[in-house]
């Protein structure tokens, strides 16, 4: 739990700084792992129900492990009228992963979000946090490619 320790003493032991906390872990762990959401509790001297309150609030913290990539296809309103329901067929077919599932392999995990904030380069996706937008199944089709994450090379 040295690791733990270090980003509770960088981020001053204090409950406050919380969410940040939770983040630096997520950062080095690829999800906020029971064992440290319980030490976080114990170092911050915080309940383990508001430390889990945060932990499942924001979407962005995962309670399960992910892939070492993440895509995220947004479905939000506009997303969906541009084509978004293609671009997640598409990344599934190519992936041969589902909805909120990691590949066995580890390599990479598949979510939908319900708004990105950038409608205007609807349909979006990101994948490891950097943003494409006006997505289509070609241009999908080569990112995967390009990342070596599609199935079928």
């Amino acid at each position: 739990m040295q690791e733990i320790d270090e980003i509770l003493d960088r981020h001053g032991r204090r409950e406050d700084e919380l969410i940040a906390i939770l983040q630096d872990i997520q950062d080095k762990k690829n999800y906020l792992p029971e064992d440290a959401l319980r030490y976080v509790a114990e170092g911050l001297g915080t309940p383990l129900s508001k430390v889990y309150s945060i932990s499942t609030f924001f979407r962005a913290f995962s309670l399960e492990p992910r892939g070492r990539h993440l895509i995220r296809v947004c479905t939000g309103t506009t997303c969906h009228v541009r084509g978004a329901s293609e671009i997640l067929d598409e990344v599934r077919r190519s992936t041969e992963i589902a909805n909120g599932q990691t590949s066995g392999d580890s390599d990479l995990s598949l979510e939908t979000v319900n708004c990105m904030g950038t409608c205007a380069l609807a349909p979006v996706i990101t994948l490891d946090g950097k943003y494409f937008g006006k997505m289509n199944r070609n241009k999908i089709k080569a990112l995967l490619r390009k990342m070596a994450l599609a199935k079928e090379q």
